[in-house]
């Protein structure tokens, strides 16, 4: 896992760890996530990646194009080294987080709904789930979760945001990543029940249901 220390790896790692999971989470000193050769000595002898590292601005800085940089490198080029270093090394599922507001906003979406204009903050959110999506296309199982706009614990937010369509506590995003490990290659919305963003077939597959 990349990431563990942000707020969604804070969520999964005790929930892999409750369900009987080895987990390895090397932090920033221990793996460069832009260097070919670490991501494939990282990645030997693994079952499944969650590429969860991201690094958002802060809300201030969010209309500044240059604040995205680093997060933008940790969603494409990152994600392409990982995925690189996965297939050479058979790795069995490779999941990654990406974000429900890609979707036209005001209007019900559902996995099938086209994505139309995407803003440039978004875009590499796109080249990530590209990556899982050439995994996928090698024979293997590549997950993404369109995620609604997370509150709860550690997101700054108390109570839903419902102004992109769709929201979700970090906790059931948490649960929805670790059940992500065990489901079919493809593209799943994680949401709140009854929003603007279908949350039904992720929930047909896995059982999970959103608990607040």
């Amino acid at each position: 896992m990349t990431g563990a220390s942000g707020v969604l790896g804070r969520a999964v790692v005790p929930q892999l760890l409750a369900r009987g999971h080895e987990v390895a989470c090397p932090d920033q000193s221990e793996l460069d996530l832009f260097d070919p050769d670490a991501a494939t000595r990282a990645v030997a002898g693994v079952d499944g990646i969650l590429h969860l590292a991201t690094r958002i601005p802060p809300r201030e800085r969010m209309g500044d194009q240059d604040a995205w940089h680093d997060n933008d490198r940790l969603r494409s080029d990152a994600s392409r080294l990982l995925v690189d270093a996965a297939l050479e090394a058979e790795t069995e599922v490779y999941v990654q987080p990406s974000v429900a507001f890609l979707y036209p906003a005001g209007q019900p979406a559902t996995e099938q709904t086209p994505l139309g204009d995407v803003l440039v903050s978004l875009r590499s959110a796109l080249a990530a789930e590209s990556e899982t999506a050439r995994f996928a296309a090698a024979g293997r199982r590549g997950v993404i979760r369109r995620f609604g706009l997370l509150d709860g614990s550690g997101t700054g937010s108390d109570r839903p945001d419902l102004r992109y369509g769709s929201s979700l506590d970090v906790a059931d995003a948490g649960e929805a990543l670790v059940l992500a490990l065990t489901v079919a290659t493809g593209v799943y919305n994680v949401c709140r029940d009854g929003e603007l963003v279908s949350n039904e077939p992720f929930k047909a597959e896995s059982g999970w249901r959103p608990r607040s």
